[in-house]
């Protein structure tokens, strides 16, 4: 029985899911979006954001180069390790978790399995701003029932003036 075992062993032995969930991590990685089935999607994500997590800057040398080896542990590939600690780090610096989104594609033709796409959220320009913005320079926006009131008074300021320009051109032309 499984009681509250939740890891998805994705019916491969211990050894052949490190490899694949080895292997899938460095290909996001590099790639920054992959395409698989929606279970190894679900089993990749709970793999990948704890590595990502320690690829945040740190305070000491020493525990920048223990977070390294610990990464390269999880993914032996050292280009993907680099490109994690150099290119993906300082965007996902101010993220606090939830690096990875997971877009259900449907089902493939041959063996109708469930199709997924999952990638790096700060690497996708169409959901996002464009360019992921640093914890510091991020605004913040706040979820309140005045900002509805604060709009439509803004509305009306906008309305305003310009019917006062336009009576204002009508009286000119007729003078």
């Amino acid at each position: 029985m499984r009681h509250g075992d939740k890891k998805n062993n994705l019916s491969r032995t211990a050894s052949h899911r490190k490899a694949l969930l080895m292997n899938l991590g460095c290909q996001l990685i590099t790639y920054k979006r992959i395409t698989t089935t929606l279970a190894k999607a679900k089993a990749l994500r709970t793999y990948i954001e704890p590595i990502i997590t320690k690829t945040k800057a740190t305070s000491t040398k020493e525990l920048i180069m223990h977070n390294h080896r610990i990464v390269f542990s999880y993914l032996n590939d050292k280009q993907a390790v680099k490109e994690l600690f150099t290119v993906v780090a300082p965007k996902v610096a101010g993220r606090p978790g939830g690096y990875t989104r997971i877009i259900k594609l449907g089902a493939r033709i041959g063996d109708n399995a469930e199709l997924a796409m999952i990638e790096l959220v700060d690497f996708n320009e169409i959901y996002g701003k464009g360019t992921a913005q640093s914890a510091d320079t991020a605004k913040k926006t706040t979820r309140r029932s005045g900002a509805k009131k604060k709009a439509t008074a803004e509305v009306a300021e906008t309305v305003a003036p310009a019917e006062s320009t336009e009576a204002a051109t009508e009286e000119n032309t007729e003078a």
